[in-house]
Formats: C-alpha cells, structure tokens, sequence
C-alpha cells in the first residue's frame, strides 16, 4: 500500500473515528456536568431566549472595554472567517465531502479562496507572535496551545503547497500532480482530527455551551448578559 492510498484509507478510518467518539465523549461530559441548585426564586422563568441572545452577542466584540477595534480584538475574526471560507468553499474540499458524506454546495471562486487562505497564514502568524511577544499570553499559554496551533497551521501550509493548477481539476480527478504532497496534507489533517476534542479546539463547542449556560444564569436572575 502507497502512502497515498495509507492516507486516504485506514488512517483517514481511524483518525474520523477517534474524532467522533472524542468530541461525543467531551459533548457528554459538558451535558452531565452536575450543576449546583438554586436556592433563591428565579426572576425570570422564560430563559431561551435569553441563551439565544447571550450566544449572539458574544460573538461580536464588547463595546466598553476599549475605545476602539485593536488587531487583538479584531484578529481571531480574521483567521476564524478565513478558516472556514477555506474548508466551506474551496472546490476539492466540497468535493473531498461530497465522496464521503454525500453533501456538496457551490465553491467559491478560487481568487477569493487564495485571498482567504493569505489572510488566514497571516493572521495566525500574528497570533503566534502576540503571544510569543505578551508577558501575560505567554505566561498562561501550555503546550496545547502550541501543539493546537502548529497542527491547524500545519494543514494550511500543506495544502497551500498542494496549488499548482485550478481547484476545478482536483475536484474533478480527487488528486494532485504530486500524491505524496497530498498523503503529507491528508495525514496533517488525520493529526488534527485526532487532537481536536482533546485540545483546545474543542471551544468550537465548548463556548456554545458555555455561553449558554451563561445566559441561562444570568436570566434567571434578571441580568442582561
């Protein structure tokens, strides 16, 4: 067995299913978590749409923490929007889902996904060196917050490295020029899934959850979150 064929066979296998049962084992754990009672009556009983409302708005930057949008504020959106134009809309990776789970959706224009993935390389070299360079991020910052970033990185780079013809053509023939650049990009991604509800990147849920139980609180007692 090539490494291509290894890549796209058993360690692409085994990599989704640690990825699935990780994140269904994390997602339960967050759900089972006991929580404490109540002792006082609720000043508001009605408190879905509260969540709701307290998820939204953190999404967006606090207003009264600074007077103006800093790179610090403004940067995690950069790299966050960028990654998922990259996954969403680029033709082979529409694809690439298409073959394993049946479901697909027009790709955007390839300028706009070059575009995507510069910005995104940018904007997570920055964040690498705000927190190389803060007394404070650097302090606070483990390992997971390195190995977390050096694995996405890792993918991006890889597969920037696979471009050398229009997305078009490796949608249509699921390969590259080059099928050990592509083996190297596939298992970077196999790394990923498999650290991914291990690490730090399991806030794609976490703060879901966290954000509502939040507004949840906070409802309850009557505070705007």
């Amino acid at each position: 067995m090539d490494l291509l064929n290894l890549a796209r066979g058993p360690l692409l296998a085994t990599s989704v299913l640690i990825f699935v049962l990780g994140m269904l084992w994390r997602a339960v754990g967050l759900v089972r978590r006991p929580s404490k009672l109540a002792s006082s009556a609720p000043r508001r009983t009605h408190v879905q749409g509260a969540v709701w409302a307290t998820v939204l708005r953190h999404m967006l930057p606090r207003t009264g923490t600074r007077p103006s949008p800093t790179l610090a504020t403004l940067n995690p959106y950069f790299y966050h929007l960028g990654l998922a134009f990259i996954v969403f809309g680029y033709a082979p990776h529409i694809a690439f889902l298409h073959r394993h789970l049946g479901v697909s959706w027009p790709a955007l224009p390839d300028a706009v996904m070059y575009l995507a993935a510069g910005v995104t390389i940018i904007s997570l070299l920055v964040a690498l060196a705000m927190r190389l360079m803060d007394p404070t991020l650097r302090r606070i910052s483990s390992a997971d917050d390195y190995i977390s970033w050096g694995l996405l990185f890792l993918v991006i780079f890889t597969g920037m490295a696979l471009i050398d013809r229009p997305s078009s053509a490796y949608a249509a023939q699921g390969f590259s020029a080059d099928p050990t650049r592509l083996a190297i990009h596939l298992m970077s991604l196999e790394l990923l899934l498999v650290w991914f509800p291990f690490g730090k990147l399991f806030h794609t849920v976490s703060w879901f959850f966290g954000r509502a139980q939040f507004g949840a609180f906070m409802a309850r007692r009557g505070v705007r979150a």
